[in-house]
């Protein structure tokens, strides 16, 4: 995602950035970061996503039941023959509330990089 964002923006700017003077570190930093926000946040929420709804991870990992993830620990509360469900679904609720969240809060950014990747400049 990070490449392809890269790949599209105007080699022009740089040329110009550093036809003003400007050091390599200084494009990037005054340049190509504050361009590159929108793309940054959407790879910041989707690893966000990733690791939050990781399960495999922390089963492997994980060897004792007081340090579970959310998601771990929502698969022990189904049972062999008798689940319940009401617990089930109220931890689904409190696991989904942190993602929901965090989307609101870069929904702004989020949203502008799936608009401007539509746009030709």
């Amino acid at each position: 995602l990070l490449r392809q964002f890269f790949l599209s923006l105007p080699r022009e700017l740089e040329e110009a950035a550093w036809i003003d003077g400007c050091s390599r570190l200084r494009v990037l930093w005054s340049v190509v970061l504050p361009l590159s926000r929108p793309a940054l946040s959407t790879v910041a929420v989707l690893t966000f996503l990733t690791t939050w709804n990781d399960l495999s991870w922390p089963l492997i990992a994980i060897n004792h039941d007081s340090h579970y993830t959310l998601q771990l620990g929502l698969t022990t509360f189904q049972g062999l023959h008798h689940t319940k469900w009401s617990a089930v679904m109220a931890g689904n609720v409190i696991t989904v509330l942190p993602v929901l969240l965090a989307f609101l809060a870069a929904q702004k950014s989020f949203i502008q990089s799936i608009t401007s990747s539509g746009l030709k400049g």
